[in-house]
C-alpha cells in the first residue's frame, strides 16, 4: 500500500490510499447520475465469478435470523460474496411490521458495509390478496377480486399492498396469477382472476400498476404468474402436464401476459411448474427466451417458482443431476433461482469450470437483475424507517377498501320469492355451519394464516427451523369478522340469533346435527355457510396442492344442509370456498345462495350488508360452475363444435351446459338494456368501432350491474370462439336513472393466428352482443371488417 499526502485545495493534509481512491472516483456504478446500463454493465467488469453468482440465487431470510434479529455471523456464512435475492420476510420470519423493517435494514448494511462491491439484495414476498406478513391487510382472494368486473378496484387494492411492502424493505411481489383457470378440480383456482383472457388480462393489468407505481423507486415490481399454461393441467392436477396447442397458447394463454407486460411494464415473470409437449416451463428456451424477449421485447427478469430448477432433475428428469438443472434453466432464461441457490450455485460453478456453459450467459441474467436494483434505486436508497410502519398497516382506510372488495366481490346465484334482502328486524335468526363462525376460512391459501401452516411441513423438509413454525396455525394477524359477528352486528337489538357449528368441513362426524337442526326449527329463517378450507396441508379442501375430483361439499355438510331444508324453514345458502362447487339438488331445493368465495378481513361484515339490504349485490362469475364434474372443462368461449355432442347435442345423464354460466350474477333490482349504437358500420382494419348501449335502473334500489360487450367472428378462416369477452363497465345506478355506456373497439383486438401461425385481422362480418352473462344476452347488432 503506497500513501501519499494531498494538501491541495486544503490547509489540513489528507491521508488516503491512491490506489482505493482512483477506483472510487472510476465507479460508475455508484454513479446515479449515469445511465442504468452504465452502471450495470461497469459493476459487472469488476465482479468476480462467485460474486456474480451470488446475485444469481437468494437465501431464506429465517437463515440469517437468530433469536428474532439479524444474525451477523451467520451472514458472514451466507452471505459474504452478496447475494441475489431475500426470500420471504413476511412469513418465514413471523416477525411484526416494525420488526421486519429493522431486519431488512440489517440485511442492506451488512451487504453494503462488509461485502466488497455493496450491491443491496431483493427481498420479495407474497401479495397475492395482501402482504403476506402480520398486521398487513387481507383482501379477499383473487377469485373474489375477479368477481367484482371492478379493475380501478384492483389498482387501489395493490397500491395498498405496494405501501405496506415497500415500508418494510420489500421490492417485489410475487403476484400476479394470470393463469386462465379452465379446470374447476385444480386447487389453485382461487388464485386466478377467472376462466377468459380479457378478464384476466385487465384485471391483471390493474394489478400491476398499483403494485409498481408510477415511480418503480418507490414501487414495487410485479412478478407475472405462472408463464404459462398451469390452469390446464391433466386431471386439474397440479404440477401435471398441460396439453395445449399452439395456436390456442398464443390466443388464450399467452395473452394476459403479454397484455401485463405491453400495458402495464411488468417487470419480472415466474416460470410455472409443468411441462408442454414434453418441455417442462422452466427448461423452455421457447417460452422464456424467444416468445418472452425476442417477440414481446420483455426487459425484465425471470425468477424460478421455488425449487424449479432442481425439479428438471428430481420431478421432470430431463437431467441427471443438478449441475444440467441448471445448465436448462440458464440457457431457457430463468435469471434468479428462489427461494435460495441450490442450482445457481457449486452445481452450475461446475458447468461453468468444464466450459459446458459460457459465463456470457451468467453475465446476461446479471445484467438484467442489477438493472432491476438500479431501476428500484436500491443503491441510492436501500434502507426504510422502522417507526412510518405503525400508521401504514391495516388502517381504517384499509379496511374500508377490504370491505368494499369483499362486498363487490359477492355473487347472488339465486333469491326465489326475493326472499333476499332480509329485515333486521327479522324475529329469530339460525346460523348454521362449520365456516359461519371460522375467521381461518374466510382467507385465502396466500394468506399469512394459510402459510404459517405449512412452515412446520417446510421445516422438516428443510431441515431447518422456521420461526413462524412456532405460530399458531389459526392465528390472524389482523381482526377478522366472522359471518355470524357480522350477522349479529346488522340486526336489531330485538333479533334472536342462534348458532350451531353441526359438522366440521371434513369428516364424517353428524354429532352437531340435532342442535343445528333444533335452532333451525325455531328460527325465522336458517342461515347454512359451508364450504372449505384453503391453504396448502392435507387438512385443506382447496388451495395450492389441493386439487378435487369431486368438486362437492366436503365431508358431511351436505347431509348437514339437507337436514336444516327438511325443517322446512327458508334456508339462504352461504358458500364460502375458494373455486366452483356442483351443489346437486341443492341449486333446486334451496330458497337462496350466496357465493362468498374467500371474502377476507370484512367478509363478515361484508356478506351481512347484503342480507339485510345494506349493500345490493352486484358480483358476476368469472368462471363457470359445472353442473357435473364430468362436464370438465366447461367455459364460455368455445368453439362451433364444442359443449355439444352430435347428434343429441347434450350427455345420456345431463347437459352440456354450466349451472350457473360465466358474467351470471343477480340483484335485488331490475336492469333495461336499450339502444344499442354500432359506428361505423363498415371500418378498416386500422380503424376503431365504437359501440354504445343504454342501461336503465327499473327497480327499487340502487343497484350495480356489469356490462358485458361479446363479440363473435362469423365466418373465418380459422374456427373462432362462439363468444369472446371484448369489454366490461362495472356501473351504478340509482332507480329509475339511466346510464350510457360506451365501448372502443380496436380492430387489432379481433385478429387471431392463421394457418401460417402468424398474427392477422381477417375481413368479415362480426356479431356484436351486450348482455348480462355470456348466456344473457340482451342486445345484438353487427358491423364489417373491410380489407
Amino acid at each position: 500500500m503506497i500513501l501519499f499526502t494531498i494538501v491541495k485545495l486544503s490547509p489540513i493534509p489528507i491521508q488516503c490510499d491512491i490506489k482505493k481512491f482512483g477506483e472510487r472516483v472510476m465507479e460508475i456504478y455508484r454513479d446515479a447520475s449515469q445511465s442504468i446500463d452504465a452502471r450495470a454493465k461497469n459493476l459487472i467488469s469488476k465482479m468476480t465469478l462467485d460474486e456474480k453468482m451470488a446475485q444469481l440465487g437468494g437465501i431464506w431470510s429465517f437463515e440469517i435470523l437468530e433469536a428474532g434479529k439479524f444474525s451477523p455471523k451467520r451472514a458472514e456464512s451466507l452471505i459474504k460474496n452478496g447475494i441475489g435475492q431475500i426470500s420471504r420476510p413476511g412469513v418465514a420470519t413471523a416477525l411484526p411490521p416494525r420488526e421486519i423493517a429493522a431486519f431488512t435494514n440489517e440485511i442492506q448494511r451488512f451487504l453494503i458495509e462488509n461485502t466488497r462491491l455493496g450491491i443491496p439484495a431483493l427481498i420479495h414476498e407474497e401479495c397475492l390478496s395482501g402482504f403476506m406478513a402480520k398486521e398487513a391487510t387481507i383482501f379477499p382472494q383473487i377469485i373474489g377480486i375477479a368477481s367484482a368486473w371492478d379493475p380501478e378496484m384492483v389498482e387501489k387494492m395493490t397500491s395498498i399492498i405496494r405501501t405496506q411492502m415497500r415500508a418494510v424493505g420489500m421490492h417485489q411481489g410475487l403476484g400476479p396469477v394470470l393463469d386462465v383457470a379452465r379446470d374447476p378440480r385444480w386447487g389453485r383456482v382461487e388464485e386466478t382472476f377467472g376462466e377468459d383472457p380479457y378478464l384476466i388480462a385487465k384485471m391483471g393489468t390493474a394489478y400491476v400498476k398499483g403494485l409498481q407505481g408510477d415511480d418503480l423507486r418507490r414501487g414495487v415490481v410485479a412478478t407475472l404468474k405462472h408463464f404459462v399454461g398451469y390452469g390446464l393441467s391433466e386431471g386439474g392436477l397440479n404440477w401435471a402436464p398441460a396439453h395445449i396447442p399452439p395456436r390456442l397458447l398464443r390466443e388464450v394463454f399467452l395473452y394476459p401476459f403479454k397484455e401485463a407486460i405491453v400495458e402495464a411494464g411488468a417487470l419480472s415473470i415466474m416460470n410455472a411448474y409443468h411441462e408442454i409437449d414434453g418441455i417442462p416451463c422452466g427448461a423452455s428456451e421457447e417460452l422464456l427466451t424467444d416468445i418472452l424477449r425476442k417477440e414481446w421485447g420483455f426487459e425484465g427478469v425471470v425468477v424460478s417458482d421455488y425449487f424449479t430448477i432442481e425439479n428438471l432433475q428430481s420431478y421432470h428428469r430431463i437431467a441427471p443431476d443438478k449441475s444440467n438443472a441448471a445448465k436448462h434453466a440458464l440457457i431457457a432464461g430463468i435469471d434468479i433461482e428462489l427461494p435460495k441457490s441450490n442450482c445457481y450455485a457449486q452445481p452450475l460453478k461446475e458447468q461453468l469450470e468444464k466450459g459446458e456453459i459460457a459465463e456470457e450467459l451468467v453475465d446476461r441474467a446479471l445484467l438484467r437483475i442489477l438493472r432491476l436494483k438500479f431501476m428500484l434505486g436500491l443503491f441510492e436508497n436501500p434502507y426504510v424507517e422502522p417507526k412510518v410502519t405503525k400508521g401504514l398497516f391495516d388502517a381504517p382506510d384499509h379496511r374500508k377498501l377490504a370491505l368494499e372488495a369483499a362486498r363487490k366481490s359477492l355473487v347472488l346465484l339465486k333469491n326465489e320469492g326475493t326472499i333476499l334482502p332480509l329485515n333486521k328486524n327479522i324475529k329469530t335468526i339460525a346460523v348454521i355451519g362449520p365456516n359461519a363462525d371460522s375467521h381461518r376460512n374466510l382467507l385465502g391459501d396466500y394468506a399469512y394464516a394459510a402459510h404459517t401452516e405449512i412452515t412446520g411441513i417446510m421445516a422438516a423438509s428443510l431441515g431447518t427451523p422456521l420461526p413462524s413454525a412456532d405460530v399458531q396455525p389459526d392465528q390472524i394477524t389482523v381482526p377478522v369478522v366472522t359471518i355470524l359477528e357480522g350477522i349479529k352486528a346488522k340486526v336489531s337489538p330485538k333479533t334472536k340469533v342462534l348458532y350451531a357449528k353441526g359438522c366440521e368441513v371434513s369428516g364424517t362426524s353428524k354429532d352437531g346435527f340435532d342442535e343445528a337442526i333444533k335452532i333451525a326449527r325455531q328460527a325465522d329463517v336458517a342461515m347454512v355457510v359451508v364450504g372449505g378450507k384453503s391453504g396448502l396441508t392435507p387438512d385443506c379442501t382447496c388451495g395450492e396442492m389441493r386439487d378435487s375430483a369431486e368438486l362437492r361439499l366436503s365431508g358431511v355438510q351436505d347431509d348437514l344442509v339437507r337436514a336444516i331444508y327438511e325443517t322446512g324453514t327458508p334456508v339462504v345458502l352461504i358458500l364460502v370456498d375458494g373455486r366452483p362447487l356442483t351443489l346437486g339438488w341443492i341449486i333446486e331445493k334451496i330458497t337462496a345462495i350466496i357465493e362468498a368465495w374467500l371474502p377476507g378481513e370484512e367478509g363478515g361484515n361484508a356478506v351481512a350488508d347484503v342480507l339485510f339490504g345494506d349493500y345490493n349485490p352486484g358480483g358476476k362469475l368469472p368462471i363457470s360452475f359445472p353442473e357435473r364434474v364430468g362436464q370438465v372443462p366447461v367455459y364460455y368461449g368455445h368453439k362451433p363444435s364444442g359443449a355439444r355432442s352430435q347428434f343429441w347435442g347434450n350427455y345420456v345423464e345431463t347437459s352440456t351446459s354450466p349451472v350457473f354460466e360465466f358474467g351470471y350474477g343477480l340483484s335485488y333490482t331490475t336492469f333495461k338494456f336499450s339502444n344499442l349504437r354500432i359506428e361505423p358500420k363498415r371500418v378498416s382494419p386500422a380503424g376503431r368501432v365504437l359501440i354504445k348501449v343504454d342501461i336503465e335502473n327499473t327497480g327499487t334500489m340502487t343497484g350495480e350491474e356489469v356490462v358485458q360487450l361479446y363479440i363473435n367472428d362469423v365466418v373465418a378462416s380459422i374456427t373462432r370462439p362462439v363468444k369472446e369477452l371484448r369489454g366490461f363497465k362495472r356501473i351504478a345506478l340509482e332507480p329509475g336513472e339511466t346510464k350510457t355506456v360506451e365501448f372502443e373497439l380496436p380492430m387489432e383486438t379481433l385478429g387471431f393466428y392463421g394457418k401460417d401461425m402468424k398474427f392477422t385481422v381477417e375481413p368479415g362480418v362480426f356479431k356484436v352482443m351486450v348482455g348480462r352473462s355470456a348466456k344473457d344476452i340482451v342486445l345484438e347488432g353487427e358491423f364489417e371488417l373491410v380489407a
